[in-house]
């Protein structure tokens, strides 16, 4: 596996990676077309992208961050048939080389289905074993989203 830092994504860049979006994240939250998707990342500021790239240089693995009300806060998918190989952590290690603090959402639960149909596997026991911790007060609730805010901070 490659992993390459960059600022900005190539229209193709987007297109695989909206994939994997629509394939790894629960249904509810996907993007019906790319533009959609291109509005929802234009909308960031100071955005930095590392992406995991296999022997075909075809993306498995997106993590990216930005700044949303002073702060810095970031996201990241894999294609399932890489996780519980190590390659989390380490586009976590990368992002941490490069910040002193990262926020996300996290969705805690179970009951939520993939475009397959398979249920979508909550990542936040991963976030708590890379050093972030889970806040008490912080919830989002909408009707697509129910998700828990992690912090992590050197």
């Amino acid at each position: 596996m490659e992993f390459i830092k960059q600022t900005e994504l190539s229209k193709t860049e987007k297109k695989e990676i909206l994939n994997l979006w629509n394939n790894e994240y629960p249904e509810k939250l996907n993007y019906k077309t790319l533009a959609e998707f291109e509005k929802y990342i234009e909308n960031l500021t100071e955005q930095s992208h590392i992406l995991m790239l296999n022997e075909n240089q075809k993306i498995k693995g997106w993590y990216f961050d930005f700044i949303r009300e002073n702060e810095k806060w970031f996201a990241i998918i894999f294609d399932s048939n890489f996780h519980g190989k190590g390659y989390g952590t380490k586009i976590l290690n990368l992002a941490k080389e490069k910040e002193s603090k990262l926020n996300g959402w996290v969705i805690d639960n179970n009951n939520d289905k993939k475009k397959n149909g398979q249920f979508y596997k909550s990542p936040l026991n991963f976030y708590l074993k890379n050093g972030f911790e889970k806040s008490t007060k912080n919830r989002l609730e909408l009707e697509n989203i129910s998700a828990v805010k992690i912090k992590w901070a050197k």
